[in-house]
């Protein structure tokens, strides 16, 4: 039985397929014009339910560990790809047999498990499956906790350790098949030219070297954000291809499910201290948005606008203990009530995936709402999902 966004019970993730498939028919128009490939990110959003939809348009999908690697291959169709700062030596034959591209974050990985991972990916029939990432170490955001260029980062291989590597074992360069940089977070194309600048001043030279077959530029690029320059995007990738002679790939997640997605909510209570009014909701920053605390970030709420800007301004928050659990202050054309419901947009990335039970707070519902509105249930969780995952 189907429903609409107005009466699914709160809260509740609710998947606008609509919008969902608007980004997909971007990014394959994107993909066909600059000759890559683009996979999705599953670290931002993995619900599977949608894999069919997505594995129309993309080319497959991308994990950061054994898990997602299992999720990407039991349900989207296309390729496979994982990259990890490190491999769990019992893991790695698991991964290796379901991944098309295992990539690697240091010699020392690439000398205990490249070899091995070579071996069976080649009875596989996998050719040039093994890349290692690199850092060019150009930075180009201000957001500190998401800049793997930044000094002392553990991600990726700087030019002066990689050249030292090579220097000392020749031999570890010969089980490459692919580079792989990923240093952008939300950002538009002008930053990824900047990068491959770095790129090619400090491993151009490597990229030319002909067991190299594919760069994989990594996520962070927003091609379906409306001012994104996709033309600069396209432009830079057929230069690329052309110059090294490489299959491209791109790894976006927000991209795929930007502005696809709804936390719907409801005011449980409303209390005051010194003048500001307090919605008390049945959502949390702290357990079903994460990134409301840690970028900071504030998400964007449906018919409302900055404190001060309309009538009514108040403070949203949760029934977490953690006085700090404050989504933030909003303002509204009319005063809010007990039971009324709220909409957070831009809630299909990084909420699923990064969610949690702490103080015993509900999971919210998963459900998927199609262009003509009706929302179905895709997944709901209760008690035992909360006391399954504690003892």
């Amino acid at each position: 039985m189907s429903i609409t966004i107005k009466q699914v019970p709160t809260p509740a993730y609710v998947v606008d397929e609509g919008a969902l498939e608007k980004n997909l028919q971007i990014l394959k128009d994107v993909k066909e014009q600059a000759g890559c490939k683009i996979l999705l990110a599953q670290k931002c959003f993995s619900m599977f339910a949608e894999y069919p939809l997505i594995g129309r348009y993309l080319d497959g999908a991308t994990a950061s560990g054994l898990y997602e690697a299992r999720l990407g291959h039991e349900e989207m169709a296309g390729e496979n790809h994982v990259f990890s700062p490190a491999y769990r030596p019992e893991e790695i034959e698991k991964i290796a047999a379901i991944c098309d591209h295992v990539i690697f974050n240091s010699f020392n990985q690439l000398r205990r498990f490249g070899p091995l991972v070579k071996r069976i990916q080649e009875m596989r029939g996998v050719e040039h499956g093994i890349g290692l990432r690199i850092n060019p170490e150009c930075s180009t955001q201000d957001h500190a906790i998401y800049d793997p260029c930044a000094p002392g980062s553990r991600l990726g291989v700087t030019a002066e350790a990689f050249a030292e590597a090579v220097s000392a074992s020749p031999e570890l360069f010969d089980l490459l098949g692919g580079l792989h940089f990923h240093t952008l977070c939300e950002q538009d194309s002008p930053a990824l030219a900047k990068t491959l600048a770095a790129v090619r001043e400090k491993f151009g030279s490597w990229l030319k070297r002909g067991n190299i077959c594919w760069l994989n530029m990594g996520g962070g690029h927003h091609i379906t954000r409306e001012d994104y320059d996709r033309g600069l995007l396209i432009e830079l990738v057929r230069k690329a291809r052309e110059e090294y002679d490489v299959d491209v790939y791109l790894e976006p997640g927000e991209a795929v499910a930007l502005n696809a997605g709804y936390l719907v909510t409801e005011v449980l209570d409303i209390v005051e201290n010194h003048g500001t009014q307090i919605l008390i909701l049945d959502a949390s920053a702290a357990c079903h948005m994460p990134d409301v605390l840690e970028m900071p970030y504030r998400p964007p709420l449906k018919d409302a606008d900055e404190a001060g800007e309309k009538a009514h301004t108040y403070r949203l928050s949760s029934c977490t203990c953690l006085a700090g659990d404050i989504i933030g202050d909003y303002s509204f054309d009319r005063s809010i009530a007990n039971g009324d419901r709220l909409y957070f947009e831009d809630m299909a990335i990084y909420s699923m995936v990064k969610n949690n039970t702490f103080n015993g707070m509900a999971l919210p519902a998963i459900w998927r709402m199609d262009k003509d509105g009706a929302c179905t249930l895709v997944k709901k969780f209760g008690y035992e999902d909360f006391k399954g995952r504690l003892s």
